[in-house]
């Protein structure tokens, strides 16, 4: 059974939140550098997290940056509990901005310079969900969001927002990147 509402609310996000095309119907540019564009956000990255298990953070294959999961991590620590339960859907935002944060740190420690990064090329988020919870692509907009500050068009992706029942440590989002990159 499709629920109208649910259908008309995810139509109605979807179109509203590409930033691909504008009214005149052109393209948007920027010029800046991704690495300018982090400055000038005010963005400041965190320090890359050390794997926690038998893996590494990033692996390079030709010209694309597979990026493993990561969480989000705020000042206070991990960023933990059930979305639609524990937090609500604009925490849950921050979370996943938080984890875009710790993607684009892992990035730059992999490359040496967001500058490197062609475009963005896949967002794979998992929302620690509550039963019930569906509104995960509105929580996934956070890392979203994010990369298109940092990397303008480029930073517009194919992306995938699902809902889990856990997550490790029960962190609230858990996100992988793939990225194009100038190869060394």
């Amino acid at each position: 059974m499709v629920r109208r509402d649910n259908v008309d609310t995810f139509f109605q996000m979807r179109l509203t939140a590409s930033p691909l095309v504008r009214s005149s119907g052109e393209m948007p540019t920027d010029h800046a550098s991704h690495e300018e564009r982090l400055t000038a956000a005010g963005i400041t990255l965190p320090d890359a997290m050390s794997p926690a298990g038998l893996y590494v953070s990033a692996v390079m294959v030709g010209d694309m940056l597979h990026i493993g999961g990561h969480g989000p991590i705020s000042e206070a620590g991990l960023v933990t509990g059930k979305v639609g339960d524990d937090l609500d859907v604009d925490d849950a935002y921050q979370a996943a901005r938080l984890t875009g944060l710790q993607l684009l740190a892992a990035a730059r420690d992999a490359l040496g310079t967001l500058d490197r990064v062609v475009r963005v090329v896949k967002i794979f988020g998992m929302v620690n969900c509550a039963p019930g919870f569906n509104q995960t692509p509105a929580v996934i907009n956070g890392c979203s969001q994010l990369m298109h500050d940092v990397f303008g068009d480029a930073g517009i992706h194919t992306r995938s927002a699902v809902g889990m029942a856990e997550l490790p440590f029960d962190i609230a989002v858990e996100i992988e990147g793939i990225f194009q990159v100038i190869p060394d």
